[in-house]
């Protein structure tokens, strides 16, 4: 595989970071939730200030893309005037939250989220800037699958759990103690010295043999675990999911005009609230639970990124039919892996010399065929299920 320069650092409002395409100008909403007013402002924002492109990310923020020098300022003001702005870029760099989309009025996820906001708009000092926390404390878990190093769940009696990713052990808290527990366990990670050699994550850490503090490597029996959901109606609204992540900014102002507020998901579908039946417009909305684009990943890719060295979406669109039903394809225009960290049932890397195959794997483990050009797959679409 080619070397590519790993910046270990996801892009902010106040942190763009350059890409192929121009500032990448990340939004990371409070709450995991944009009213109608402030969907509407970022559509008109990135049409105005940007290249009218906006993504949803695998950590559930939104992203202006083809955002200028220029332009960066006065989309700064105007993201400020939608309240949608951290006070300085330390603090919008550990404000990582990923919260359950499924709360409802008293159950405590929208209360820990902004409690959470606050102390972490202090600290505490020294989390990698890919570390994260996930609120995902409503009646069922569906976050699991989801990237977060610190977890505040329930357990299966309904009481609140702050727990570290990668074991299956918790501290049992109350209400009042929750965030300072995680808050407790971050500042652990930072001082037994977590994102050193490079891990940077927990669960990392854990495996490297850390051992967690007595508090929080209790016994705990975790509430059922969620599925991940797809498009369908809710009682809160509409779920839908959006093709490879990426909507215009007139697609985003329509859905604005009809909704009461977006509450946004990593698993790059929006739940729509108030919105009692499914958009019309299947090109940039997935409406079916059984669209094959739910089970395709794809980054930016050329010309959007200047790392990628391949087109990946025109790629992922023409494989999609193809897939299996339990099958997942993850399209990368490099060896970072950034739509992706963790395994595929086929993952496609894009080199110098063509595409690698990797089968149940991510972007860091050994291919299985080499140099496969876009040509290759397309004409004989076999060979990504193996024997040939």
């Amino acid at each position: 595989m080619s070397a590519v320069a790993i910046k270990g650092w996801c892009p902010g409002a106040l942190r763009p970071m350059q890409s192929g395409d121009g500032l990448v100008v990340r939004i990371r909403p409070r709450g995991g939730r944009i009213d109608a007013r402030q969907a509407a402002g970022v559509a008109a924002l990135a049409e105005r200030y940007g290249n009218g492109l906006i993504d949803l990310t695998g950590r559930a923020n939104l992203q202006i893309r083809g955002v200028s020098d220029a332009s960066h300022t006065p989309l700064i003001d105007g993201l400020a005037r939608l309240g949608l702005l951290d006070s300085d870029g330390a603090a919008e760099a550990r404000r990582n939250i990923l919260v359950t989309p499924f709360w409802g009025a008293g159950d405590d996820v929208t209360a820990l989220a902004a409690e959470l906001e606050g102390a972490l708009a202090v600290g505490p000092a020294g989390l990698p800037t890919k570390f994260g926390f996930a609120v995902d404390c409503g009646e069922e878990r569906v976050l699991t699958g989801a990237s977060a190093d610190i977890r505040i769940e329930r357990d299966i009696a309904g009481g609140l759990i702050v727990r570290a990713d990668g074991v299956e052990r918790g501290c049992a808290v109350t209400r009042a103690e929750a965030v300072p527990a995680a808050l407790a366990l971050a500042e652990w990670f930072v001082t037994s010295a977590g994102a050193a050699n490079g891990r940077r994550r927990m669960a990392a850490h854990l495996g490297a043999g850390a051992r967690l503090p007595e508090a929080f490597r209790a016994d705990v029996r975790l509430s059922r675990a969620r599925a991940v959901p797809h498009p369908a109606c809710y009682p809160l609204g509409v779920m839908i999911g959006v093709a490879f992540g990426q909507l215009t900014h007139a697609a985003l102002a329509d859905l604005a005009g009809r909704v009461q507020g977006l509450r946004l998901t990593p698993w790059r579908m929006i739940l729509a609230e108030g919105l009692q039946e499914m958009p019309r417009d299947d090109n940039v909305f997935i409406t079916r639970a059984d669209d094959p684009r739910l089970r395709v990943v794809a980054c930016s890719g050329a010309p959007a990124c200047s790392e990628a060295l391949a087109d990946t979406r025109t790629l992922v669109a023409a494989l999609a039919p193809y897939l299996a039903a339990d099958s997942r394809l993850h399209v990368s225009g490099c060896a970072k892996g950034c739509a992706q960290s963790g395994p595929a049932s086929i993952t496609l890397v894009a080199t110098p010399n063509g595409f690698d195959l990797i089968r149940d794997g991510s972007t860091r483990d050994a291919p299985v065929r080499h140099g496969l050009s876009k040509a290759d797959l397309v004409a004989d679409p076999a060979i990504l299920v193996g024997g040939r």
